[in-house]
């Protein structure tokens, strides 16, 4: 017969097990995450099959000192250190769902064995054009231990786009370098072996016609080296920053002065306006050459047959918006005109040497598609001196508006403040 106290034994046991279980999983929550006793030893690598920890994943990648992720075995990021966040953001996603990575990542995830024990690493590059353009190079490993669908595979990434844009201005300047420099190399050749073989024998009139060929193509080849040496000057000095003052009104003087003349015929108009007192840092002579540009662009580009040409200058002070920072005063300039328009995929190119638009075929200037291509570039090169902006935004069929910030002269107060 069973004793009466039983039941009541059985319940303190188990009462006594409940506590100390309890108890345990207090302590085991009171101790910091990721600690270990003095005298406990150190960690080792995990056994084949295991699983690599969380925080062991997060701590390998922040130890990288390039851009890595860790992935598991159906793409999903485990880790991903501080580097690729930042550079890429909301594009990492995009970037792992490409067809291309999902087939490197299934190469990884099987791949066999090297000498050293190790599986082989796979790469490949990636191109996106959405939602920024970009080349990247991934490189995975599959990390040893876990298997299956446990495995991780370590992924370095190398973002190539700027790499691939300076090997692509590299090639477009050889080619355009050589394309512009050989082709009145070729006139000049030309007619002085027409000369030499005609010899005494070449009449007047041809020889007139030949040589002023020969002095437009020479003229034409002297531009393109002035440029590219001025380009180089502007390059040298690129960090010294005009510190003279410029009136707005004097400036647009000077370029009136030099551009008028080009909007004496019925087809052509310009309209200047601008507020009142707006003095900027710049040198004179090299903002009166970035307007210059710009008005000759627009006059280049901008006429069409069936309609007047109307170009817009404009400045006045800048909001805090449109500069580089909202506590540093700038004024705005603007060259607008009502032309053609530019596509979206040619503006972000447009100030690289060289890269010159195909002017549209009902284009009746005379002028459209002859320029040397580095006057934007030139201009860029001057404002990035000056610490100024470029930007343009364009609406095919309604034409095209170049946007220049500049920093603005320091008021007389301000000035006597900072004595």
């Amino acid at each position: 017969m069973a004793s009466p106290l039983l039941p009541e034994i059985i319940t303190a046991i188990c009462a006594c097990l409940a506590l100390t279980g309890w108890a345990m999983v207090w302590r085991l929550s009171r101790r910091p995450h990721g600690t270990t006793r003095p005298d406990s030893p150190r960690p080792s690598a995990p056994p084949p099959g295991s699983v690599l920890p969380f925080h062991e994943a997060t701590l390998l990648v922040d130890t990288i000192p390039g851009m890595a992720l860790i992935l598991g075995s159906v793409g999903q990021i485990m880790a991903c250190n501080e580097a690729a966040r930042t550079h890429y953001g909301n594009s990492l996603g995009a970037l792992l769902r490409h067809p291309t990575a999902h087939s490197t990542l299934h190469s990884a995830l099987h791949a066999p064995p090297m000498d050293g024990g190790l599986p082989a690493p796979c790469s490949t590059t990636i191109r996106l054009d959405v939602p920024v353009k970009c080349s990247v190079h991934l490189a995975m490993r599959r990390l040893p231990g876990a298997a299956g669908r446990n495995s991780l595979v370590l992924v370095l990434l190398h973002d190539r786009s700027l790499i691939q844009a300076v090997d692509r201005m590299r090639a477009d300047f050889v080619a355009h370098a050589s394309h512009e420099l050989r082709t009145p190399l070729a006139s000049l050749t030309g007619f002085i072996d027409l000369m030499k073989e005609g010899g005494d024998q070449t009449d007047q009139t041809s020889r007139t016609l030949y040589l002023e060929i020969m002095s437009q193509q020479a003229t034409r080849m002297q531009r393109l080296i002035d440029r590219l040496l001025y380009l180089s000057q502007l390059e040298m000095k690129g960090h010294h920053h005009p510190r003279e003052e410029l009136e707005a009104e004097e400036l647009f003087a000077l370029v009136l002065g030099e551009v008028t003349p080009r909007f004496q015929h019925d087809s052509r108009r310009l309209t200047v306006t601008q507020e009142d007192s707006l003095t900027l840092l710049a040198n004179r002579d090299e903002m009166v050459q970035v307007l210059l540009n710009l008005i000759e662009n627009a006059i280049r580009y901008g006429t069409m047959p069936e309609r007047t040409l109307h170009v817009r200058l404009h400045a006045r002070r800048a909001t805090p918006a449109e500069g580089p920072t909202s506590s540093l005063p700038g004024l705005l300039i603007t060259v607008g005109d009502n032309g053609p328009g530019i596509a979206a995929h040619h503006l972000p190119r447009l100030t690289e040497r060289f890269y010159r638009i195909t002017p549209p075929s009902d284009s009746s200037h005379a002028e459209a598609g002859q320029g040397t291509g580095l006057g934007l570039a030139i201009v860029r090169q001057i404002l990035e001196r000056h610490g100024g902006q470029l930007h343009f935004t364009s609406t095919v069929g309604q034409g095209t508006t170049c946007h220049v910030w500049l920093p603005a002269a320091p008021l007389p107060q301000d000035q006597a403040a900072g004595k």
